[in-house]
């Protein structure tokens, strides 16, 4: 990881809110943006801010996310995500959220990812994925 990311660097993310990121289960009239696609903004916005200050072999996963999400915003609307680097611990890094539709605050939370090396994270999951080719156990209700 490049030792150029400081606290307080920060990127804005506009998005246009399409009928992927509603919620489906209120009806036409009430198509808003969903809760699961403002987090999955967030990281996305995050991991690519990351994706500069990483060398070759690296990227970041999520490790934590604290959020607020008030407020309707309609399916149309444009909403920028503005992510700020809030601490850097080695590859540790956390990020402050704000998300705004026009001037109303949408959103406010802190959202945490690791620096990780790709081919370590690879080599962990096959693994786990080896000790888990056994048979399935049922799920206990």
């Amino acid at each position: 990881m490049k030792d150029t990311l400081q606290v307080g660097m920060s990127a804005t993310r506009c998005i246009t809110i399409d009928k992927a990121r509603t919620v489906d289960f209120l009806g036409e009239q009430l198509c808003v943006y969903s809760t699961p696609s403002l987090v999955f903004d967030f990281e996305v916005a995050c991991r690519e801010f990351l994706l500069d200050y990483c060398d070759a072999g690296e990227d970041s996963v999520g490790t934590s996310i604290n959020m607020t999400h008030g407020g309707a915003t309609l399916l149309g609307s444009v909403v920028d995500i503005q992510i700020t680097v809030a601490a850097v611990e080695g590859r540790k890094i956390s990020f402050q959220l704000v998300a705004r539709e026009g001037a109303e605050e949408i959103s406010r939370g802190e959202h945490g990812r690791f620096v990780i090396q790709v081919d370590k994270l690879r080599a962990k999951v096959a693994a786990k994925a080896a000790l888990t080719a056994s048979p399935a156990l049922p799920c206990v209700a």
